[in-house]
């Protein structure tokens, strides 16, 4: 094993292999636990293996760290990481932390953490790359970095106090929003509260959307009311929706008025409508057209890097207005069949004659069908007037139908029925609700099923 120091912010990341060379996942932390006369001593890894799941590697399975891979005797134990009592993760717990010098010349923040190997299979913290405060207000200035050993500082950190994550949100920054919701989800629960604080907002959002209602009820009950607005705008409005329907009434009408008019105009759109139907499933985010678009208009808006590829699919031709909900709802225009045609093309010879929207008021199980029966990724959604609010996309329905606990599901679990989503009120009345309370109401009082 090699004997080189090893800063633990750059194995955050880095590659897990056996010693075939078969890649087994990525670090995500190293596990260290507290000794009262000498340094830290690490006792394993955390990684990240397929199918998101996280696990411990202990150091001792551990051959080689270096080059920026670790290599493993390829014994690993599969079963999902649980943080025990006196075990301290440097990268979500350490760095970011305040220290005293023990000499009494000030205080510092840990910025990095370096390990170094003392024996087979043994490994201990060497050392803390520390940085002082700045010593002035100055945007330009910057505080005095430096090295120090284990023993030449005191953690001043209190119990519940703010903690910096700006070098924790540095081990985030490449993580799909998938993954970094699973990695926000693993860390303690106040731990977790500091990062969201810092994350952006467009970040949070984009976790939020990932992670199971309860828990976004959770990190949103602790945000300030402004934030929490900020946050909602960033996310998708059937998202947002599922997010409001879970708050209190007053909490809930409290934050669509601080939301931007148009999100919270869409989110309350959502809103009146039964969530097992169309309407309470669609987003309001659709490419919208008119027939005079060209082929070339409709694959440039196709190709912005922000859109999902379900929403990516197809684009809606309406008559004006081109908002939600718009004029007179005209058909659907696949990418594909874009392809296929000169980039002066009009939009309105090319609709899919084949494919009839569904109303507002049609049941989730009648939009699954129709997703599987014509293989779409998405159908439009439309009211008594044929007017165009929306679409149901693929992930939308998927969404609905799996369990609670799909998202920290490890796959290897028996199958469970479909059931409704936690905002679903399962009543044969599928007419819209008109306000906050009454949904809370319906879904309060609905019991648990199936469509």
């Amino acid at each position: 094993m090699s004997a080189a120091r090893v800063f633990v912010a750059r194995l955050g990341g880095c590659s897990v292999f056996d010693p075939a060379g078969d890649k087994v996942g990525r670090v995500r932390d190293v596990i260290v636990v507290y000794r009262s006369t000498e340094s830290p001593r690490v006792v394993g890894l955390v990684v990240e293996v397929p199918g998101r799941r996280r696990v411990f590697l202990s150091i001792g399975r551990v051959t080689s760290i270096g080059s920026g891979q670790i290599i493993t005797t390829g014994l690993i134990n599969m079963r999902r990481f649980e943080q025990r009592g006196g075990e301290v993760r440097v990268i979500a717990e350490v760095l970011g932390r305040e220290v005293q010098f023990v000499d009494g010349s000030g205080s510092a923040t840990i910025e990095d953490v370096a390990i170094e190997e003392i024996g087979p299979g043994e490994w201990q913290v060497s050392e803390l790359f520390v940085r002082r405060p700045k010593p002035s207000p100055s945007p330009f200035a910057k505080g005095q970095t430096l090295f120090a050993r284990w023993s030449d500082v005191l953690d001043t950190t209190i119990t519940g106090a703010p903690q910096s994550a700006t070098h924790l949100l540095a081990t985030y920054e490449d993580l799909l929003p998938a993954d970094l919701a699973n990695a926000l989800l693993d860390l303690p629960e106040q731990r977790m509260l500091e990062v969201a604080d810092e994350l952006s907002n467009e970040r949070l959002a984009d976790a939020l959307e990932e992670m199971p209602e309860s828990d976004q009820v959770g990190i949103l009950n602790q945000l300030e009311d402004d934030r929490a607005a900020d946050v909602l705008d960033q996310m998708q409005p059937d998202d947002a929706a599922d997010l409001i329907a879970q708050l209190s009434d007053e909490r809930g009408e409290a934050l669509l008025d601080l939301m931007q008019p148009e999100e919270a105009d869409d989110v309350r759109m959502l809103l009146a409508y039964a969530p097992d139907t169309a309407g309470g499933l669609m987003t309001t985010d659709p490419i919208i057209v008119s027939a005079d678009a060209t082929v070339a208009e409709g694959l440039a808006l196709i190709r912005r890097h922000e859109l999902a590829p379900a929403l990516g699919a197809a684009v809606c031709v309406t008559l004006p207005p081109y908002e939600p909900p718009t004029g007179r709802f005209l058909g659907m225009v696949h990418f594909q069949r874009m392809l296929r045609y000169p980039p002066n093309e009009r939009l309105g010879t090319l609709l899919d004659q084949k494919l009839d929207p569904v109303p507002a008021d049609a049941s989730a199980a009648e939009v699954s069908r129709i997703l599987a029966s014509y293989n779409l990724v998405s159908v439009p959604v439309v009211d008594e007037n044929h007017r165009l609010v929306g679409v149901v996309t693929i992930d939308d329905v998927l969404d609905y139908l799996l369990p609670d606990d799909w998202r920290s599901s490890d796959g290897d679990e028996p199958a469970l029925p479909p059931r409704a989503r936690p905002r679903t009120a399962l009543s044969t009345d599928t007419k819209p609700i008109t306000t906050i309370k009454q949904r809370l109401t319906q879904r309060r009082r609905a019991p648990n099923g199936t469509d």
